[in-house]
């Protein structure tokens, strides 16, 4: 999302880099090429205005360390400027109550549905017990994605198809979930192409009678300001309590992340990349400010790793890996993980630096496709033991999985010198040497 604003910004703080001190001439150039990018990536003009002033006046506020440059430290005002600018600390959301009710709303194609599938997500790992409530009563089949969602993730959906009430169906949902020990309902409501005084009533409707403990305003970040402008009309009638960010995977400017707490004068909570159940982050202001000045964001990247994969799991792969037993279906296990964190391109952007490195590099989620497709097609036999894939099986396997006997031959090749490397590791370690486990401790 941030690409465009990260290059620019990078390149305003480089015409600070080798300057011997900070003076009003040099800042007033960096500042003004910070704010033009900032206007560029669609941010508010007053935002930007008012958060460049800011970082102008502590610039020259500042005493220059003798091992600080000027350009490191404007980088740290414009990282605490940043921050401060998306709201400063992370919010949590409210989820007392008996039930605690959660109402979700949002324009039509925000990603409301599937925000209300990943929050469930989210929550049953917490050990919450989570009913979802299908109240879209006008947008076709919004009921069946909600229940393929559901379903997706473990989660029970309350339904009535044939009413036409969301008001009732929500406060029967409530009613459900009491006698069902379910301590959280996610209500997901309807949404419409653009505002009108009915949907407004609606939804005004289904809160006043729900009294949620938590209200979540869903904004399709590509939108830009637009989003900011609709977010801003739905806080006057709702009041919400949050916002969260989706599509933040898309080709945008990211202008309404920057904006939108300044604007509305409310917290994000939430941020949404792509259509994984596990794309869902908490909202940390210091952590975005990081990414958006290509230091990466590497706690989010480990604590995604934490959620999806498992401890036991990884004991019995160490040992594999420790017997030299790694397999090419161990190998699929892993890639099936690594995908379940997320988009490839938004787990680049968690690693400081790789996105200037691979800022050419076109990153696809379809990379692993082939690689998954020439494993499927072996035979179990030639998994665990591929010295034994001779010519013919190579060919085999290409037909199989549409791919070319060089890709093939590549894969082998690629997965042979992986096993030598691990082989290798194990015999540091038998030596006294460090070994792949020591990192860790």
């Amino acid at each position: 999302m941030f690409e465009s604003l990260s290059s620019k910004i990078d390149k305003a703080l480089k015409t600070l880099k080798g300057q011997g001190k900070i003076t009003e001439i040099n800042v007033a150039s960096t500042v003004k090429e910070i704010r033009k990018a900032l206007i560029d990536a669609d941010v508010n003009y007053k935002v930007a205005k008012s958060v460049t002033d800011s970082i102008r006046e502590k610039a020259l506020g500042r005493e220059v360390l003798i091992a600080v440059s000027p350009g490191q430290l404007l980088v740290k005002i414009v990282s605490e400027e940043l921050t401060e600018l998306m709201g400063g600390t992370k919010e949590d959301i409210n989820t007392k109550g008996d039930p605690a009710v959660i109402l979700i709303a949002g324009l039509q194609g925000s990603g409301k549905t599937t925000f209300s599938a990943k929050l469930a997500s989210f929550l049953k790992k917490q050990n919450k017990n989570v009913l979802l409530a299908a109240c879209d009563i006008y947008r076709p089949a919004a009921i069946d994605q909600l229940k393929v969602l559901g379903e997706q993730v473990g989660v029970e959906v309350y339904s009535e198809p044939e009413n036409k009430n969301a008001v009732q169906i929500a406060k029967n949902a409530i009613e459900h979930a009491k006698k069902n020990n379910k301590k959280i309902v996610i209500v997901d409501t309807a949404g419409r192409l653009a505002i009108d005084e009915q949907m407004m009533k609606e939804i005004e409707e289904v809160k006043a009678s729900v009294k949620p403990s938590e209200t979540l305003f869903v904004v399709d970040s590509m939108t830009g300001q637009d989003a900011v402008n609709t977010a801003k009309t739905f806080n006057e009638r709702l009041n919400f309590d949050g916002v969260v960010l989706t599509k933040l995977d898309g080709d945008t400017r990211g202008g309404a992340a920057l904006s939108i707490r300044a604007v509305v004068d409310k917290p994000i909570k939430f941020i949404s990349t792509g259509e994984k159940m596990e794309a869902l982050d908490l909202f940390y202001p210091d952590r975005m400010a990081q990414r958006i000045l290509g230091m990466g964001d590497v706690i989010s990247l480990v604590e995604r790793a934490q959620q999806v994969f498992d401890e036991e799991e990884a004991k019995k792969l160490n040992q594999k890996i420790r017997k030299n037993q790694f397999s090419f279906d161990d190998f699929l296990a892993q890639i099936q993980q690594i995908k379940k964190m997320g988009s490839i391109k938004d787990l680049v952007g968690m690693i400081p630096g790789m996105n200037k490195m691979m800022k050419d590099i076109d990153i696809d989620d379809n990379a692993f496709k082939p690689i998954e497709a020439i494993i499927r097609a072996m035979t179990l036999e030639e998994r665990e033991n591929p010295d034994i894939i001779n010519g013919s099986r190579r060919k085999r396997i290409a037909d199989g999985s549409g791919t070319t006997i060089q890709q093939v031959n590549n894969l082998i090749k690629q997965f042979s010198d992986m096993r030598k490397l691990m082989k290798n590791m194990n015999k540091m370690g038998k030596k006294g040497m460090p070994n792949m486990n020591a990192f860790g401790r």
